[in-house]
């Protein structure tokens, strides 16, 4: 009974410190009254603690409308540099759009000819130092060329990519 007791006293002590602070609200609010009241003795007039601000607004301005036309900056086109021998196919030029790898010649040669299928003159180059088979779509002199091409095989082939052909 004693243990309750101690345990009473000591939880109503603790409400009774806890419970009489004043809150940082109650000083701020209680120091801006005396402040107001100390300006008034003075005649001092207290500007309002918020000032409304209209906003301002631009006008529009209608202008004519020109055309801009989009280039593609090829030079920022990634190329893959790799020596290449012609396995089978009409031959090579400087930039090509390769559309797959393959490490065995059978699966180069069936996407060969599915290419083929499509219209595309589709060769095959061995990278000896890998020892990879790229299936090349088409093969272009100048990068432009190349990069639109690629561009357009990306709808089909999603990793197409350009071969730069180190001779």
């Amino acid at each position: 009974m004693r243990k309750y007791m101690v345990l009473a006293a000591g939880l109503c002590l603790a409400m009774a410190l806890t419970g009489c602070k004043s809150k940082e609200s109650a000083y701020k609010q209680a120091y801006e009254r005396a402040k107001a009241a100390e300006n008034a003795q003075r005649g001092v007039m207290q500007e309002p603690a918020v000032v409304a601000e209209t906003p301002v607004v631009t006008p529009v301005e209608t202008r004519p409308v020109t055309q801009t036309r989009v280039v593609d900056n090829v030079d920022n086109v990634a190329v893959r540099e790799e020596r290449v021998a012609l396995v089978n196919g009409a031959g090579l030029r400087t930039f090509s759009v390769v559309v797959g790898s393959f490490s065995v010649v059978a699966n180069a040669e069936g996407l060969q000819q599915r290419l083929k299928n499509g219209g595309y003159s589709a060769q095959i180059v061995k990278n000896e130092e890998r020892n990879m088979f790229r299936v090349i779509a088409t093969t272009y002199d100048d990068k432009a060329s190349a990069v639109q091409s690629r561009n357009l095989l990306r709808g089909t082939y999603p990793d197409a990519w350009l071969l730069y052909n180190k001779r």
